[in-house]
């Protein structure tokens, strides 16, 4: 305990990592409510649903908890990351922040109508807010899992852990009946391309980012 507060104390008093992580958080905030206000926007300019090949074939199924609980546990998860490794803040939260900011582009642009056999409406009200019911392209519970597995590749057993996630976070969407099957497949191309945007974009950070996951490695 003691060895993580001096780490904390330590970069936390550099000056660099402090303005760094207030940007990274200033973004993720923008982003969040441009998010927010694409959202809404798709909503009103929601088409009619299409067909789709894999949800016509596949049953309607509850996975309600898993689609949310799941989202929550992989929020805190991701947390308890960040506290046992400062060094990993600014860049995973710019890169979360390029994540939302570009999917609010994508949502703002595709306006699919509810998927055609009018899946029921989520019970979980916690469901019920997380999805506006319009913003479908990209899959976010997808994405964003799968994003996390790309940063943390050079990790020796975390990138397995989110790409597990992010696969069950798929089949979820799909199983559910929450996204059309392009959007689940898709996130996964244009969440590599964020990746690659992210650390192209945040080189210092991730740097940083990288010499954490060195650390840990040498620390095994």
């Amino acid at each position: 305990m003691n060895h993580l507060l001096e780490k904390h104390k330590f970069h936390w008093s550099q000056k660099s990592f402090l303005f760094s992580t207030l940007l990274a958080f200033l973004f993720l905030a923008s982003s969040l409510v441009i998010n927010y206000a694409a959202g809404n926007y798709a909503i009103k300019k929601a088409s009619n649903g299409v067909t789709d090949i894999i949800l016509d074939n596949l049953p309607v199924m509850d996975v309600d908890g898993i689609f949310v609980y799941g989202a929550i546990l992989f929020g805190l998860f991701i947390l308890v990351l960040l506290i046992k490794e400062p060094r990993q803040i600014p860049f995973i939260i710019k890169s979360i922040a390029l994540f939302v900011f570009v999917r609010a582009i994508f949502i703002s642009l595709t306006h699919m109508g509810p998927i055609i056999g009018e899946p029921p409406i989520p019970s979980n009200i916690f469901l019920r807010n997380l999805m506006f019911g319009a913003d479908y392209f990209f899959s976010g519970h997808t994405g964003l899992p799968f994003l996390m597995a790309l940063s943390f590749w050079g990790s020796k057993y975390l990138h397995y852990v989110f790409l597990a996630i992010s696969f069950i976070f798929g089949a979820c969407a799909l199983l559910g009946h929450y996204h059309y099957s392009i959007d689940v497949f898709a996130a996964f191309f244009i969440t590599y391309s964020i990746f690659h945007i992210a650390r192209r974009l945040f080189a210092k950070d991730y740097q940083l980012f990288l010499d954490s996951l060195r650390q840990d490695t040498i620390n095994e």
